[in-house]
């Protein structure tokens, strides 16, 4: 087995590498995957960051035209989560005409 087969042999998709970290998921509606897909078609993302300096929160970065705009708040797991879902509704509610 080469190298790289070694190492894919142990990936676990749901699973954080050694050393990572991962927000876990809440359920999500309908209407918050219509908001996520019609960001993500008009190049807005929202992505969770892990806060390293401490042991459970995560910072939000807002991805628009090309630019990247931090959220100055941490926050935690779950609270990440439902901001990020806020987020997208927000963008989607200013821009969707």
């Amino acid at each position: 087995m080469g190298k790289l087969n070694k190492l894919l042999a142990f990936h676990q998709p749901s699973k954080c590498n050694k050393g990572g970290r991962g927000a876990g998921s809440i359920p999500y509606t309908d209407e918050n995957m219509k908001h996520v897909a019609w960001c993500m078609r008009n190049g807005i993302s929202i992505g969770l960051i892990p806060n390293w300096d401490t042991a459970k929160s995560w910072n939000i970065d807002i991805t628009l035209k090309g630019k990247v705009n931090k959220d100055p708040k941490d926050y935690t797991d779950e609270d990440a989560l439902i901001k990020m879902y806020e987020y997208y509704k927000y963008y989607y509610d200013k821009y969707e005409k």
